[in-house]
Formats: structure tokens, C-alpha cells, sequence
């Protein structure tokens, strides 16, 4: 599996359905929803081919809200995070893979439908061209991170969840991820952010918490306030991440990105991040939360990743539905590209 920052053949995206995350088809809040997406979705169009799939008797809809660009594809779906319902794109001496993982819903959760998200990851490697990978590994894309060169994040609460894969430790998930991707090494964190724990939470996705920026030199999540539950949560990942190696042997170079300010949404603790940010061709897309952390954030994005065109998408009306720039998006890696920055 390419690093994110490699050249991208195009980005694969959902058209928010309505159901329980997002809402009746007529209620501001699938609008809401549906304009977020569509607004990650034109800004990246502007730097590489975009394909977005919609539910049967959705496109119009899709066409309305997005640029003219952009490829709709009418396939059933039961949600939008497509970077846990889609594949996980591989290149190889043989071409495109496509890795299609056990989807069952996060965990099985109750209130998640994966019918149809479960038959998605097959039929976007069939549209692609790629040859397609099945895996017995209950998995998501959100639930792992490469640096391209053979080293994988991983979360313990995710790939170890007893609603996931309850029969596996971690040596197996390691064989069968390092078999998928062509990784030799995993770093496993212990856990992800504290709302990622209720509810509608992952149980810990990584994407939200740490992320490589390029071989050796991971991004990570920093809570600054002690109230925060994430306060320890987050120096105890960096830590970790810190007293680590990567594949190659060398030690990880950790950058840490202070969380915003705001600590809470509507009762519960936030998980409000900017690690969640999405890499392309010349780009970076993040969301940002009108905060005083702003400004931060963005600056040491722009150093992380130098020649790139920095865009801002407002995060908080993405995360309002569970997820961040990241989790709606998914690279399809360019075959034959070399490692680029």
C-alpha cells in the first residue's frame, strides 16, 4: 500500500444516504450532510479525477451539488464512510490490487446497517480495474495508516475488538495485514480518542489519532487541557509513538498537532482533530473548527507537507455526523507512480 502522499490515479467518495446517521431524505441534516461531502469532493476535483457513488435514484441529487467533473456511479449503499466501506488500494509488479475486508458495521454495531456497505469494496475494485483481494480480517481503512515502506499504525480496540474478529491475536491480524499490504512492521496503539468510544464511535480508528506525513515522521493528536479525557489519552499514544521504530529500524519522528480548543459538543467530549486530513495530488484537505488552534494547525500541516496547496473545508459540519475530511475519502494509489512527495 502506497503512502497517501503518492500519486493518486483518482479519489472514490459516497453521496450521504439518508438513514439514521444522516437523517430523513428531506431533513437539513442529510442536506447538511450531502453539502459537506460535496464540498470535500469539488475541492479535490480541482487537483484530481473524483468518482462519487450515490444510491440508486440519488444522482441528480449528486449532479446538483457537485462539479461537472466529477463521475457519479449509481451503486446501494447503506452509509458514506467510504474510507471504511470502500477497499484499500494496493499496486504490486502485477498492477492495481484492491483489498476487500470484512465490513460488518464497525463492530456490529446496533444501530449501523452493512448489507450493502459490505458488497461496496468489490464492486469499486470492479470499476477501478483492480484485481480484487479478499480478506478474512474484519477491518477498515480509517482503522490503519502506512508509511509506504513497510510500516502500519494499528489500533489494539479495532483490529483486536471482540465484535470484529474475536478469534484473532495479534500475530494473526499482523500476518494477514502484512500479507494485504506488503507491510513488515506494526506499531500498535493502545486505543484511539475518547468519543470514539460511544454510541456512534470506531473503538478507536487511528486515522483521527496519528498519521504518517511521509517515512518516518508521524503526526499525532496533542489534547492540551487535563480536563479533557483525552489528555492522557493522547500523551500515552505520543509516548508510545515515540519510544517506537519503523520498519527500516529507525526511530519515529513525532509531530504533535494541539487538539482545538472547544471540549465539548452537545453534552459529550469532543474529538475534534486535525490528524483526520486528506493527502492528494498537490493538496491537503483539513478541517478546520473556527478555533483559536486554527492558525496552529495549519502552519505545522504546511511544514509537514511542503508544495502543497493547503484547502480548508469547515470540519465541524463532517464531524457533526461521526467522522472527519479523512474517513469520507479514499485513494485509488496511480500505477506505475514512483514514491513522490
Amino acid at each position: 500500500m502506497p503512502g497517501e502522499w503518492e500519486p493518486h490515479e483518482r479519489t472514490w467518495m459516497a453521496f450521504p444516504p439518508p438513514n439514521i446517521t444522516f437523517g430523513a431524505e428531506t431533513s437539513d441534516t442529510l442536506r447538511n450532510a450531502r453539502s459537506a461531502w460535496a464540498n470535500v469532493a469539488n475541492v479535490i476535483a480541482r487537483y484530481e479525477p473524483v468518482t462519487m457513488i450515490a444510491n440508486p435514484g440519488q444522482r441528480s441529487s449528486a449532479f446538483a451539488l457537485l462539479d461537472e467533473s466529477i463521475d457519479v456511479i449509481e451503486r446501494p449503499i447503506d452509509d458514506a464512510w467510504i474510507r471504511d466501506s470502500g477497499p484499500t488500494f494496493t499496486l504490486s509488479a502485477q498492477g492495481l490490487g484492491a483489498t476487500d475486508w470484512v465490513f460488518n458495521g464497525w463492530g456490529a454495531q446496533d444501530w449501523a446497517n452493512w448489507d450493502r456497505d459490505a458488497q461496496l469494496a468489490a464492486q469499486i475494485a470492479h470499476e477501478s480495474g483492480a484485481e480484487i483481494r479478499p480478506s478474512t480480517l474484519t477491518n477498515e481503512g480509517g482503522g490503519l495508516h502506512v508509511d509506504g515502506v513497510g510500516t502500519v499504525l494499528l489500533t489494539d480496540t479495532v483490529q483486536l475488538d471482540a465484535r470484529r474478529n474475536p478469534h484473532w491475536d495479534r500475530a494473526q491480524v499482523e500476518t494477514e495485514i502484512h500479507a494485504q499490504l506488503g507491510t513488515t512492521h506494526a506499531i500498535w496503539l493502545p486505543r484511539g480518542l475518547t468519543r470514539d468510544y460511544e454510541t456512534f464511535g470506531t473503538r478507536g480508528h487511528v486515522d483521527i489519532v496519528a498519521t504518517f506525513v511521509r517515512p518516518g515522521v508521524v503526526a499525532a493528536h496533542s489534547q492540551r487541557d487535563p480536563s479533557h479525557p483525552d489528555f492522557e489519552v493522547t500523551r500515552e499514544i505520543i509516548r508510545l509513538l515515540r519510544a517506537s521504530n519503523d520498519a527500516a529500524g529507525d526511530h519515529i519522528d513525532v509531530v504533535e498537532i494541539p487538539a482545538p480548543t472547544v471540549l465539548e459538543v452537545d453534552g459529550s467530549w469532543t474529538d475534534y482533530s486535525y490528524i483526520n486530513h486528506y493527502v492528494g495530488n498537490g493538496f491537503v484537505v483539513v478541517g478546520t473548527f473556527d478555533d483559536p488552534r486554527d492558525e496552529e494547525a495549519l502552519e505545522i500541516l504546511a511544514r509537514l507537507y511542503p508544495g502543497r496547496h493547503i484547502e480548508l473545508v469547515d470540519g465541524r459540519a463532517i464531524f457533526a455526523h461521526g467522522g472527519g475530511v479523512h474517513c469520507i475519502t479514499q485513494q485509488q494509489p496511480r500505477a506505475g507512480a514512483s514514491n513522490s512527495q
